[in-house]
Formats: C-alpha cells, sequence, structure tokens
C-alpha cells in the first residue's frame, strides 16, 4: 500500500519512540496517510562512534523495508541518527545536531556525514528554534515543529516532595541533584528517582525505578517539585511534561537547545541555579503564586493543538507540496 509519508524511527530511547508516534499522529490527524518503520535494535558496543553507527545501519535497513513496501512520497527521518545511512534523501526531525552533542572523538564520523545530510535534506524539522540555531550552515530549509506535551490527568494530592528523571545519570547530573538534595531536605522529606535503576540506599533518597510513561506521569502529578540538573539539554520534554503536570522546576542553566529553561526564568528565577540546594528549599517553602496556572499558559505552543496546527498548516504541505 503506498503511503503519503514514512517515518523512519530510530527508536534507540523512549524519548524518541514517544516524538515519533506523536509526529506520526499529527501527520494522519492533518490528512495524510503515514507509514512507521522502526530501526531493529542492533547489539550493544561499546563507543558512542559505535553506537550511532550500529544504529544508522539498522535505520537504513529499516527505511530499505519502508520504500520498497510503501512507496512513499515523501520520507521523514526520525532522528539524526536515523538519517546519517539514509538510503534515500528525507526531512530530519531532530533535537539537537551532532555538531553540538558530539564533541571530540565521540562524533569523528558523524559530524561530516552529518553536514552533507543537512546540505542534502528536502526539509529540517527541528524541535526547537534553538536546536535550529545550533544546526551549522549551510542547510536545508526548515520548519520547526515542538515534540507536544500536555497534562497526563487531573491532579492529586502532592505527596512527593520532590522527584528526579535520571535515564542517563551523567547527562542529567543525578550526582549534582543527590548532592544539593542532601543539604536541602528536612526529616520526612523524599527525593524520588526515577529514569534508572535502584541505586545504594541513601537518606532521603527512594529508587522508583523504570517506570511505565503512565506510571511515571501518575508520579509526576503527586510531586511537588521536579529537580534536575544536566549538563547538556537536547530539548528537556521530562522538564516540560513536569511543568505540565504541575511540579516546579528547579533546575541549573544547562547549555543547549534546553526549551524549558527559558519557561524556568520566567516563572521563578529563584529556582534556576547553579547552587540548587536554596533553589529547592525556596520551591518547598516559599511557592511563587499562580506558578501552575501560569505554566499551563507558557506551554500553550507545546499543546497538541498547537502543534497539530503547525504540522497541518506548515509542515505538510512542505513535505507533499
Amino acid at each position: 500500500m503506498a503511503a503519503d509519508v514514512l517515518l523512519v524511527s530510530l527508536g534507540s530511547t523512549a524519548g524518541l519512540r514517544a516524538s515519533d508516534e506523536a509526529l506520526a499522529g499529527a501527520l494522519r490527524r492533518a490528512g495524510a496517510e503515514v507509514a512507521v518503520v522502526a530501526a531493529r535494535p542492533p547489539r550493544p558496543v561499546r563507543t558512542l562512534a559505535l553506537t550511532d553507527l550500529v544504529w544508522a545501519r539498522a535505520a537504513r535497513a529499516a527505511a530499505q523495508r519502508g520504500i520498497a513496501q510503501h512507496r512513499p512520497r515523501a520520507i521523514v527521518y526520525g532522528a539524526m541518527g536515523a538519517a546519517l545511512l539514509w538510503p534515500r534523501p528525507g526531512a530530519i526531525r531532530f533535537d539537537a545536531p551532532m555538531a553540538a552533542n558530539r564533541p571530540g572523538r565521540h562524533g569523528v564520523w558523524q559530524r561530516p556525514v552529518e553536514r552533507r545530510r543537512l546540505r542534502a535534506a528536502p526539509l529540517l524539522v527541528p524541535v526547537s528554534a534553538m536546536t535550529l540555531d545550533e544546526t551549522p550552515r549551510p542547510r536545508a530549509d526548515a520548519v520547526v515543529v515542538p515534540i507536544p506535551v500536555a497534562p497526563s490527568g487531573p491532579a492529586g494530592p502532592r505527596d512527593v516532595a520532590a522527584l528526579t528523571y535520571a535515564a542517563n545519570p551523567r547527562k542529567k547530573g543525578l550526582d549534582r541533584v543527590l548532592d544539593a538534595w542532601a543539604r536541602a531536605r528536612r526529616d520526612g522529606e523524599e527525593l524520588w528517582v526515577a529514569g534508572v535503576e535502584p541505586g545504594p540506599a541513601i537518606e532521603g533518597v527512594r529508587w522508583a525505578g523504570r517506570l511505565a510513561p503512565g506510571a511515571y506521569r501518575a508520579l509526576l502529578r503527586r510531586a511537588r517539585v521536579f529537580v534536575t540538573a544536566p549538563r547538556r539539554e537536547d530539548y528537556g520534554i521530562a522538564q516540560l511534561e513536569a511543568l505540565a503536570d504541575g511540579c516546579r522546576l528547579v533546575t541549573t542553566a544547562a547549555p543547549g537547545p534546553y526549551e524549558a529553561l527559558a519557561l524556568a526564568r520566567e516563572l521563578d528565577p529563584r529556582l534556576v541555579a547553579d547552587d540548587l540546594a536554596p533553589a529547592i528549599r525556596a520551591a518547598l517553602d516559599d511557592p511563587a503564586p499562580g506558578y501552575a496556572e501560569r505554566a499551563a499558559a507558557l506551554l500553550e505552543p507545546f499543546t497538541p493543538a498547537a502543534v497539530d496546527a503547525r504540522v497541518a498548516q506548515e509542515l505538510l504541505p512542505r513535505l507533499l507540496p
């Protein structure tokens, strides 16, 4: 069966899989016939450069299967890693260029290939204008399409003092969060750590483990504060979800196209700091008035309705002229 759009999903992380599902849904609601093919997970390898290579080969194989089966009018690669070894040019969806997040030996082969793909792609689909700011020139034209975010359910009792998400502990700065929490917490307060296997017993820390998306969002609805200290943030969907579910966001000012950072500063600048311990106490003891309501207003451009409108009005006409 012929498709209007073939979406080649890298799917190497839960965030990428969710982003691809959301984009495919928005394209379908805009009236497109969309086929999705996913890369088959390769065997683990030791280095980041090799990891990108084996995933790129898996994405190439998936794209070849999808092209043969669906004969698409247009292709969207769901991540830069999915486009590196493409069998046919297509639009590239990405949260950060490898020029920014693969420094030194980590991106020794990816960066030059990326530059060729950025020039040859018929369209770029970055998730943020800040992503585009980091993207090398010359490059193709772009349509910015955020990853949609919305409240996951009705708010309930806020019986969890603080929560952090640490799927990549070093990148997310889990060590810095735990240090700040040790200095900030009071008796009876707990920090819940999600997205990572349980660690050693630490007073005032509860390891939630790797949770299904619904269970994780339910935990967000219980948390008063979401704490994070990323060393670099390529987008920050976890922070946006925390704001959508009514948490107060405490964060460091990380480099990268960190969408939630400007929102956090506007909502309460005290909660953006290098030393997170005082910021945690301010968020718990002296919350800014109307924080959740103001956060909801600032998140309007990220709502599914707003993203659907951008896909229908700007993206799909560029994919299928």
